[in-house]
């Protein structure tokens, strides 16, 4: 969890493909802890085709029945046609807007005052009920205002490292540095 925190969670990502691969965990992580989707992190990557989104588009029902039947994965049906059925959404939103980066990047959160702890934190925040309810008018499922809002913090579109942790000023500033320090588009 050290790593991932350290070294993934709030930085922000701009590549489809991982994109993709967080909203993905995301929904499988609902009702689950987020180390147990991290330690079956290589087996969905070997499972979802390393979540290459026209690969993962063009799964049909043997490779859900596939999917099913592998345990190095959480296998829950809905979730499994979830991740499929996303894959088909996010074709149709590079189509749209170039790339789910391009789509994503206005949903970035003005940076506002860190939170002092974890208990600061909410489960869903206004701004992941209307991306959780655009994905869903889009076809998307999972996709939740909860589950939204844990892949903005992961994927970078907001900054919710705590007041003091090493972590929050750099991920501040990479998310300057994608951003052109212009803030959401």
């Amino acid at each position: 969890m050290t790593e991932y925190h350290d070294h993934e969670w709030g930085v922000p990502l701009h590549d489809d493909r991982r994109l993709f691969e967080m909203l993905v965990l995301e929904g499988f992580q609902a009702g689950l802890s987020w180390a147990t989707i991290l330690r079956k992190r290589e087996a969905f990557r070997a499972a979802f085709a390393a979540f290459e989104i026209p690969r993962v588009a063009a799964f049909c029902e043997a490779d859900v029945a596939r999917l099913l039947g592998d345990a190095g994965i959480v296998r829950h049906r809905g979730k499994i046609e979830a991740a499929v059925g996303n894959a088909r959404r996010a074709l149709e939103i590079e189509a749209e807007f170039g790339s789910l980066a391009a789509y994503f990047r206005p949903h970035t959160v003005t940076p506002g005052a860190a939170p002092q702890t974890i208990a600061d934190l909410s489960a869903e925040t206004e701004g992941s009920r209307l991306l959780s309810r655009d994905l869903k008018r889009r076809g998307f499922s999972f996709v939740g205002p909860t589950i939204v809002y844990s892949f903005m913090q992961a994927v970078g579109l907001v900054n919710d490292h705590a007041a003091g942790c090493v972590m929050q000023a750099e991920a501040e500033e990479a998310r300057a540095a994608l951003l052109g320090g212009l803030g959401p588009a």
